[in-house]
């Protein structure tokens, strides 16, 4: 059987990139069961109120929706159970560090498969204010209005060349 290569995106957590504002990003390794594995191989997982802790310096990954895979048997797996997380100790006590200062979080940015591996990206985030996710949206609407303008300019000097 031949061995997957790339990178299999499973679930994304677009939320925290809107409410918080990302400070450091961090690849780092899932320990699963075999049911797991087998629902993540179906796409079926969600980011949406996960968090990472830190306990006696290991990183835990708390609160992600991994739904029972269907063809398993009572070795199942519960569906929101923290899943441990495999990262350097540098890593950690730097993440345990940071997390430490005033409003600062850790928050799972994306679950994938990278080269047959469950990988999570995590990353150190700081909450943002409620203006800030308006000048963010702000910008971003100015960025395709812009983007917009351009090729209808380019379109139309196409059309009459």
């Amino acid at each position: 059987m031949a061995k997957e290569k790339g990178r299999k995106l499973i679930a994304q957590n677009k939320k925290a990139r809107h409410d918080y504002a990302i400070i450091d990003t961090y690849e780092c390794g899932l320990v699963l069961t075999g049911t797991e594995v087998k629902s993540l191989r179906q796409g079926r997982a969600s980011l949406v109120d996960g968090f990472v802790q830190i306990d006696g310096h290991e990183a835990w990954l708390h609160n992600v929706h991994v739904p029972e895979y269907s063809q398993g048997t009572w070795t199942n797996h519960s569906a929101r159970r923290r899943r441990k997380l495999l990262l350097h100790r540098v890593e950690i006590d730097k993440l345990e560090s940071k997390a430490q200062e005033t409003g600062h979080t850790i928050v799972p940015l994306s679950l994938y498969f990278k080269d047959g591996r469950a990988k999570c990206e995590i990353a150190l985030a700081k909450g943002k204010k409620e203006y800030d996710k308006r000048q963010t949206l702000r910008e971003k609407q100015d960025r395709r209005e812009t983007a917009r303008a351009i090729s209808a300019v380019k379109r139309k000097e196409r059309g009459t060349l």
